[in-house]
């Protein structure tokens, strides 16, 4: 790999060289929410019908906040939770949408695009199925891609653990960022 600073003492000041600036980045990123009855169930900036919905800071929205702990990654900057920290109240119910757009605009500052997502929801239920269009239509929409550039899987997790046992959604992203 590419060291991130080379430097040589001058001093007790250190040279470094410009950080590299790749034609290319990935990022992938994590995100879990517990659920319970009581909550909203939103995915992608889409309200889905369920019985249970995430428990969270925000509005919860698993599948928006592992798109942005990916972009973040693959801008090498704090995860979502530094940056949003749940503990600051004016995020308290906040929009996910909110968090999409300061990625983007970071995304823009350190001179990349968006080039495409692929994310993988996984719930025990509710069936996603029925609800993975309007879903990706709405994050190719908060990302200003094409849907073409934008996959939205969903899974089960086979009754194992927390996610298959419906007290729990989560969510990998992957995304590549192009230089502009």
């Amino acid at each position: 790999g590419v060291p991130a600073a080379r430097g040589r003492a001058r001093g007790d000041q250190v040279c470094r060289a410009a950080a590299p600036a790749p034609p290319m980045r990935i990022g992938h990123g994590f995100d879990l929410h517990r659920l319970e009855p009581g909550h909203k169930l939103i995915i992608g900036g889409i309200d889905v019908p369920h019985e249970r919905g995430c428990v969270a800071h925000s509005d919860g929205d698993v599948l928006l906040h592992c798109v942005v702990d990916a972009i973040l990654g693959a801008l090498s900057l704090d995860d979502i939770g530094q940056i949003f920290p749940d503990n600051d109240p004016k995020w308290k119910g906040c929009p996910s949408d909110v968090f999409v757009k300061e990625a983007l605009r970071l995304c823009g500052e350190k001179g990349y695009s968006l080039s495409n997502l692929d994310a993988t929801i996984i719930a025990q239920r509710p069936k996603l199925s029925p609800h993975k269009e309007k879903i990706r239509e709405n994050v190719s929409k908060l990302l200003h891609v094409d849907s073409s550039l934008v996959n939205i899987k969903a899974k089960t997790h086979e009754g194992v653990d927390s996610l298959g046992e419906n007290r729990s959604i989560a969510c990998h992203s992957v995304v590549l960022l192009t230089r502009d």
